[in-house]
């Protein structure tokens, strides 16, 4: 995925950084929540080895990662360590651990 500079730009092209192999029997809803400046709420299906992003919030997701825009454009970009992020409490993930790192390795982020 090349460089982006806002969360609207991450949802809009999540799919062309999406790696079908990696997600298989993946069956999972993840949410987002970014807040600040740009911020939103977005989630993304993966099932079936195949993603869907909408906006808003899910009534039962799988997994939460919360962060701030600022902090999730930096780890989406390669400028912040996704392990880093979590231990220094930058991004909070609510749920699954295990579907945090597939998380990355489908739609290689951080």
């Amino acid at each position: 995925m090349p460089r982006v500079t806002s969360i609207q730009e991450i949802f809009e092209h999540i799919d062309e950084g999406f790696n079908p192999a990696k997600a298989e029997g993946v069956d999972a809803v993840f949410q987002f929540n970014l807040t600040g400046d740009n911020g939103g709420q977005y989630w993304v299906r993966v099932a079936n080895q195949q993603a869907e992003v909408h906006e808003g919030t899910h009534d039962a997701p799988t997994m939460t990662i919360t962060a701030t825009a600022e902090n999730y454009i930096a780890l989406v970009n390669g400028d912040l360590n996704a392990m880093m992020a979590f231990m220094q409490g930058k991004v909070k993930v609510k749920g699954d651990m295990g579907l945090a790192l597939k998380l990355q390795a489908m739609f290689g982020i951080g």
